[in-house]
């Protein structure tokens, strides 16, 4: 984990203290694509365990 954002951070880093220099951050449309799978997953098991009473 610690290797996915060290590059990022190397090459990029010295924006953040840059005035005036906010550069978009960028989407891994993959990662987002992943993450919307799971909260799906969960949130159609939270809606199990809440209508099981």
């Amino acid at each position: 984990m610690i290797h996915q954002w060290q590059r990022p951070l190397l090459e990029g880093g010295s924006g953040v203290f840059e005035r005036g220099a906010r550069k978009k951050p960028e989407i891994d449309e993959e990662q987002v694509r992943q993450l919307l799978a799971k909260i799906g997953v969960v949130a159609v098991a939270n809606s199990f365990c809440w209508n099981e009473s």
